[in-house]
């Protein structure tokens, strides 16, 4: 899609704020009206307008994508939005040893016991942790738990919360970050852990690191959403 517009601009629209392009208030795919709750998210999407060039790259305009997936997704069906993630609660990475490499597992105790801790004792729940990557079952009260955990963050708050989860593959790392339990960096330290120390000890790989480059930068822009709102 080429540039048609001049002007970006945040207007008070609808009990939130719009973005209007020369004037025209923006809507989503579905055609909804984008309208957000606060100043400071419109004007961060309302930038990403802005610094587009000739041709538009929908890849650098994180904040309007995943405004946009709250408005058409999350808001209309929260529930149905909510249950992939909530299918975490049964299968967190965290809960998942290393049975071959002693190093690698004492790295995995000493980075994500700490993190399991603050579940167990934030949501009242209990964690069965294996030796190896066969599934095991967690207690039903745990699974319970946190699956309401998930049913209970608001659609605009589940937005960021969806690649949070998928992008590390941890329910507990997400729901971290939602309380703001622990930083960002040290969430994803956590959840980059194994991949970060085979490269270690086996070498770089390229695409590998340019994979889990843009996987970072996913994980900051649904932090740094997950800020604005």
């Amino acid at each position: 899609m080429k540039r048609f517009w001049t002007d970006v601009a945040i207007v008070a629209q609808d009990g939130g704020w719009g973005i209007a392009l020369d004037g025209r208030p923006m809507r989503t795919p579905q055609r909804a009206s984008l309208v957000v709750g606060n100043a400071a998210l419109a004007e961060a999407i309302a930038a990403e307008w802005q610094a587009q060039g000739e041709t538009v790259d929908p890849g650098a305009m994180p904040m309007t994508g995943l405004a946009n997936a709250a408005i058409d997704l999350a808001v209309p069906d929260p529930a149905a939005f909510a249950e992939p993630i909530a299918a975490y609660a049964a299968t967190d990475l965290f809960c998942y040893r290393d049975d071959r490499d002693a190093a690698l597992q004492a790295e995995q105790v000493a980075a994500w016991n700490p993190l399991l801790a603050w579940a167990e004792a934030h949501f009242g729940v209990e964690f069965a942790i294996t030796q190896g990557i066969l599934p095991i079952d967690q207690p039903a009260a745990t699974v319970a738990a946190l699956r309401e955990a998930v049913f209970a963050v608001d659609p605009w708050r589940m937005t960021a919360l969806t690649p949070l989860v998928t992008i590390g593959g941890s329910l507990v790392a997400g729901l971290a970050r939602i309380e703001d339990a622990f930083d960002a960096e040290t969430l994803w330290d956590a959840v980059s852990l194994d991949e970060l120390y085979q490269e270690r000890r086996w070498g770089a790989d390229t695409e590998a690191q340019a994979q889990r480059a843009a996987h970072k930068r996913d994980w900051d822009n649904a932090v740094r959403f997950l800020g604005l709102l």
